[in-house]
């Protein structure tokens, strides 16, 4: 199972047209995709989380670990299933196409692969050191735009809305959900 995730972020990162492509054309069932991809990366990501606090701070503290990756956990769950529900809805509104929840969240699910592929990899390593590779999120930007014709059939006078909106959907909206309980709750500042 994970050979064959690992294959999939890979080729969605390094050749995102060609994955699209080959995306649009295999057929998934129900949720199979939400069990197969995006719960395993995200759960990657909430253990990364987890080790990357316990073995890259002075002093080993569980609390703090627990509180990253519960942080960790929260943010993208959220922000995940918040950007697929809203990009439904503007799927429907903006875009005169008719509303499919399953379309946009495998979307949001592939199109997320460089921004937690990257979380990954910032978690383990001291954040100090290589704060600069966040700016690889952007990279995001790209895949959606790749994915937006082959996958999502966005008409191509739409294809530049329908990228920026969706990308700042995907990128943002897991940010503003850690910001908020950063902020919300005291008990989860690390």
């Amino acid at each position: 199972m994970y050979k064959d995730l690992i294959s999939w972020v890979i080729a969605i990162i390094s050749q995102p047209g060609k994955a699209w492509k080959e995306l649009s054309q295999k057929e998934e069932k129900g949720d199979e995709y939400l069990t197969r991809f995006v719960y395993p990366l995200i759960g990657l990501v909430t253990i990364a989380a987890f080790i990357g606090i316990l073995f890259t701070q002075k002093e080993f503290n569980i609390e703090l670990a627990l509180k990253s990756a519960i942080k960790t956990l929260v943010s993208l769950f959220g922000g995940f299933f918040l950007a697929s529900y809203l990009l439904n809805e503007w799927w429907g509104s903006l875009f005169k196409q008719e509303k499919d929840i399953k379309l946009c969240q495998r979307f949001v699910g592939y199109s997320s692969s460089m921004m937690y592929a990257l979380n990954i990899l910032l978690m383990i390593l001291p954040v100090s050191d290589f704060f600069f590779l966040r700016i690889f999120v952007l990279y995001t930007v790209y895949i959606v735009w790749e994915g937006a014709v082959p996958y999502m059939n966005v008409n191509e006078k739409d294809r530049l809305k329908f990228t920026m909106l969706a990308s700042a959907l995907i990128v943002l909206l897991p940010e503003i959900i850690g910001l908020l309980l950063f902020m919300l709750m005291p008990g989860m500042r690390i």
